[in-house]
């Protein structure tokens, strides 16, 4: 049975905690207000669109985008057909038409502000990672949430570029959302697992990823060092004192916003087995244990010690997790901006 813990349908600002600042008393609400969703047809989208209902407060902005590709990206053999393939772009077109209209179907009972966007690669230009790179920028979206689905044959748009290049590329985070989610909540996450680094990039994901708990919310944040002995590896036990250290550093880094947070945080350093193992299966392995409801992980990261939360670590984590995962960038805000307080209040 899952551990519960009891947490409101919104969350609550806990920014003065982690900046120091005075409590007011009224707090204020700081869940991204202004979120891109890119659909497709999937079954991984459309457990994408049920998580995003769930966790978004009332009222946020949400913006439907959904990309119909070119024939020349689809047969390699296009260019040689001019316009005899025009008929299959204007079935792309029409297919990306309908896959918008019907997820704003599906979140059409929730109290979002929803827009739709098609974006045509044929006037675009480029492919369907910078499309969506470009729409969220355009739009000055604080959250992009994309579904993904692992090992079976992914959307050639979704394979290998939700967990590589959108967050390499973003400058706001990415919530990816597995078709296999074991957790479909009806509410905000109630555990929320934190992998960590001590770098300032793994800060801006425990300052933006606390957006979505409240006091009640059982946080956790791990440090995990790569036991696995490999070959070629030099005395890699002489080493692990110094990675222990480095860990405890790093959970002391989290010990500074967790608590400010929520009343029930807690750390670990772990360790991945020794053979045939790697930190990506430790974090997903600790989420299932612990029945984390969201992950989340800094991206570009530093080189070192911490050089696994550089990417590569994160796209394993995306290709092999049933938890849903949210990477943030380190220049992500760790609170609303203007435009997202205005659209607010407005």
């Amino acid at each position: 049975m899952t551990p519960q813990c009891n947490v409101s349908r919104h969350g609550v600002n806990t920014m003065e905690h982690i900046l120091n600042l005075p409590s007011s008393g009224d707090i204020t609400p700081t869940l991204p207000r202004r979120v891109t969703i890119a659909v497709d047809p999937s079954a991984a989208s459309r457990q994408a669109l049920i998580y995003a209902r769930n966790i978004l407060p009332d009222g946020a902005e949400v913006r439907l985008v959904s990309v119909a590709e070119t024939p020349h990206s689809i047969f390699p053999l296009a260019r040689q057909a001019g316009r005899a393939l025009n008929p299959a772009r204007q079935e792309l077109l029409h297919d990306a038409t309908e896959t918008l209209e019907e997820a704003k179907q599906r979140i059409a009972d929730s109290k979002f502000k929803i827009a739709t966007e098609l974006v045509d690669l044929a006037k675009h230009g480029g492919d369907v990672v910078s499309a969506l790179v470009d729409a969220a920028h355009a739009w000055s979206a604080e959250l992009l949430i994309v579904g993904t689905r692992q090992h079976h044959g992914l959307p050639r748009w979704v394979e290998g570029t939700v967990s590589g290049q959108l967050p390499r590329h973003l400058r706001c985070p990415v919530l990816i959302v597995p078709e296999a989610c074991r957790t479909p909540i009806d509410h905000l996450p109630e555990r929320i697992l934190f992998a960590v680094d001590g770098s300032p990039q793994s800060v801006s994901a425990l300052r933006y990823g606390v957006r979505f708990a409240n006091r009640d919310t059982c946080l956790r944040s791990v440090y995990v060092i790569d036991d696995a002995v490999r070959p070629g590896d030099l005395v890699p036990d002489a080493l692990e004192p110094a990675f222990t250290a480095e860990g405890k550093h790093a959970l002391a880094a989290a010990d500074k916003v967790l608590p400010g947070v929520s009343a029930q945080p807690t750390s670990a350093v772990l360790g991945t087995g020794r053979n045939d193992d790697d930190v990506a299966h430790a974090i997903v392995r600790e989420a299932d244990s612990w029945h984390a409801q969201l992950v989340v992980m800094g991206t570009h990261g530093r080189r070192g010690a911490a050089r696994w939360i550089l990417g590569s670590v994160a796209a394993r984590v995306a290709r092999i997790t049933r938890t849903p995962l949210l990477l943030v960038h380190h220049d992500a805000p760790s609170r609303p901006g203007p435009e997202s307080d205005r659209a607010h209040d407005a």
